[in-house]
């Protein structure tokens, strides 16, 4: 379907249920709207459920860039969300990045969700104001490297090559869902030289570093906007610890938090960051109870 001049990519699964609000699962960085497949075959209602694939991921076409700015992930839910059901709220899950977004739309547009699950959807540590302009030098840095052409995607020789990237980057993964989820995370291409590699499907563009610092203080007015119930489910095995060592705790997000009128917090075991890969029945039973 077309919004804002892209041509984006969705998965739909379900039937739109009378007095039922049609669900929106929201992907993460580097990932594609079909890593939700798990989740929602483990789905024991049926809804009207929607994963798109952002802006220069999976199958959604990325406009002609050297980089990708985050408000644009915020402009381009609105207009899928009129385009389906305009004027209806809509229930949202997000994971990662995908539940960032969905914390700073739920702010802006507080009247279009009706209830919100952020799936280790955290944000980052506080940026102050003085690294401004470390920051542009870096961002300017790395869009001279990608205009050397030093921001490849990587290849790789096979789909199970990609398949077993996948589990490395998360060993929970058993390897028939790698299997699967790698010819949705890569898709084979020709070389001039007529052998055949398997390539992320990514814009290197997401690569290059956002030319805007993190600002705690932005992230909280958001919140404090937020009029739906939020959940915010983080895996047990502390990823932010791995990430940030140290700088981001879990209590830290918590605290933040408390700026959402209407939140709650769940735990997910024997689960990594990909949480909807390792769990997905649990992770299902969250959102079912949850958004009832």
């Amino acid at each position: 379907m077309a919004v804002r001049q892209l041509r984006v990519h969705l998965r739909r699964w379900g039937r739109a249920q009378a007095g039922r609000p049609a669900l929106v699962l929201l992907h993460g960085w580097m990932d594609v709207g079909a890593s939700w497949q798990f989740v929602v075959d483990a789905l024991r209602s049926e809804r009207e459920v929607v994963a798109p694939d952002w802006r220069g991921f999976g199958l959604t076409q990325g406009p002609v860039t050297d980089h990708h700015v985050f408000d644009d992930y915020l402009a381009d839910l609105d207009a899928l969300l009129e385009h389906l059901w305009p004027g209806a709220p809509v229930d949202i899950a997000g994971h990662s990045m995908g539940g960032n977004i969905a914390m700073l739309y739920a702010g802006a547009r507080p009247g279009r969700v009706r209830r919100l699950v952020d799936l280790e959807g955290f944000g980052m540590p506080d940026v102050p104001a003085s690294e401004a302009a470390a920051r542009h030098t870096q961002w300017l840095d790395e869009l001279a490297a990608q205009r050397r052409g030093e921001n490849a995607m990587s290849d790789y020789d096979s789909r199970q090559a990609v398949a077993q990237r996948l589990m490395r980057n998360n060993p929970r993964l058993p390897a028939g869902r790698a299997t699967w989820l790698a010819g949705e995370w890569a898709a084979a291409h020709t070389r001039v030289d007529g052998t055949v590699r398997w390539r992320i499907r990514g814009d290197a563009a997401h690569r290059v570093v956002l030319p805007r610092i993190f600002r705690a203080d932005e992230v909280l007015a958001h919140y404090r906007a937020i009029a739906c119930p939020v959940l915010a489910v983080h895996a047990e095995d502390d990823s932010l610890q791995r990430r940030w060592q140290g700088r981001f705790r879990l209590a830290d997000f918590h605290r933040r938090l408390g700026s959402v009128a209407d939140h709650h917090i769940a735990a997910v075991g024997d689960a990594g960051h990909m949480l909807h890969h390792d769990q997905p029945e649990a992770v299902a039973r969250l959102l079912e109870d949850f958004l009832g």
